[in-house]
């Protein structure tokens, strides 16, 4: 391997391209998402392992008062392979999440008086909630991987 070519290993050019492929929306009630990761080989390549994170970024207050909190809602280690380049791979997920709901949301939930305290108080604490699901492909000899990301909305 020449000298460039180990640059750009380590950097993780020219290893593999990655792509997410799946709905931008999921329901809490389903526990599980699914996709399919895309991953084209740029050159001969080994892949140690791919992994799926669901995460949730949930922000309360507003201006100084401002508070983030990133959660984890589900992961998943799928195993390595070789790629060689011009080859391409498709692989299909499914992973299970754990979603808890926030006091001001359960009560939102509710419906009714109950659930219109709940609303108001989730305006009130500026509460909102983004997620996203984020694929790294491990790629053996590169420090930074490739990766790919989606941001989802949390439909009813």
């Amino acid at each position: 391997m020449s000298f460039l070519a180990k640059i750009k290993q380590f950097f993780g050019l020219g290893t593999v391209s990655v792509k997410l492929q799946m709905p931008n929306t999921f329901k809490i009630e389903d526990g599980q998402i699914s996709g399919k990761i895309l991953v084209e080989g740029k050159s001969d390549q080994t892949v140690t392992e791919v992994e799926v994170e669901f995460k949730e970024n949930w922000t309360t207050g507003r201006g100084d008062d401002k508070k983030e909190k990133e959660l984890e809602l589900g992961t998943i280690k799928l195993p390595g392979f070789t790629i060689k380049s011009g080859e391409k791979k498709e692989i299909d997920f499914t992973l299970p999440f754990t979603y808890s709901k926030s006091s001001n949301e359960d009560m939102a939930s509710k419906g009714g008086v109950m659930g219109g305290l709940g609303k108001l108080a989730q305006f009130a604490d500026g509460e909102k909630s983004t997620f996203k699901v984020l694929v790294t492909v491990d790629v053996k000899g590169a420090t930074f991987d490739p990766n790919d990301s989606l941001e989802l909305k949390k439909i009813k």
